[in-house]
């Protein structure tokens, strides 16, 4: 299959200049057309000669989160986010991740089990134990006009940096900081 104009076009800029940014908008041309080798490749040999383009950052973190390498994604969009805590994409990226995490866990979720001991085909199989499920509620404000009070909080006190992330979520949705 040919690639799209644009890409030709896009290819021909970096073959061309191989220190031009366009490598940036190549590998996102690739992650739109389903190419997830082609722009995390890309990305990443761009990203040897500018190491501080966020948008090619988020672009790898978006191509790594369609191939299943969630941690790297992490990374990258994590990355992001200390220098441009305000990145909606890398935050969008980040909840896709915790979304995918999610349902990996509810996936492989069992029930509880009574007794403190693993269990029994975990032992005999040399498995590990299933992803814990991750359980959230949400405080609800009582009005519309009390929006900013809504907070999302994970229910297991062990999971607490994750309230700060899902709040970093509802403020980047609503444009409002949430209540402490």
């Amino acid at each position: 299959m040919a690639d799209s104009p644009r890409i030709e076009e896009l290819k021909r800029r970096v073959q061309s200049d191989p220190a031009s940014i366009a490598f940036a908008a190549l590998a996102e041309e690739y992650r739109r057309a389903g190419k997830f080798s082609d722009a995390i490749e890309t990305c990443t040999t761009g990203l040897v000669r500018h190491p501080s383009y966020l948008s090619a950052h988020v672009t790898l973190g978006r191509a790594l989160i369609e191939v299943g390498r969630l941690q790297d994604a992490r990374t990258e969009l994590e990355y992001v986010l200390k220098l441009a805590p305000e990145n909606l994409a890398a935050i969008r990226g980040l909840a896709e991740i915790h979304h995918k995490i999610g349902n990996a866990a509810v996936e492989h979720s069992v029930e509880p089990v009574e007794s403190s001991a693993p269990a029994p085909h975990a032992v005999e199989r040399d498995e590990p134990a299933p992803a814990p499920r991750i359980q959230l509620k949400v405080a609800a404000p009582a009005s519309a006009a009390d929006l900013h009070t809504t907070r999302v909080m994970p229910v297991d006190p062990a999971l607490a940096g994750l309230e700060e992330f899902l709040n970093a979520i509802v403020r980047a949705r609503t444009g409002r900081a949430s209540a402490r």
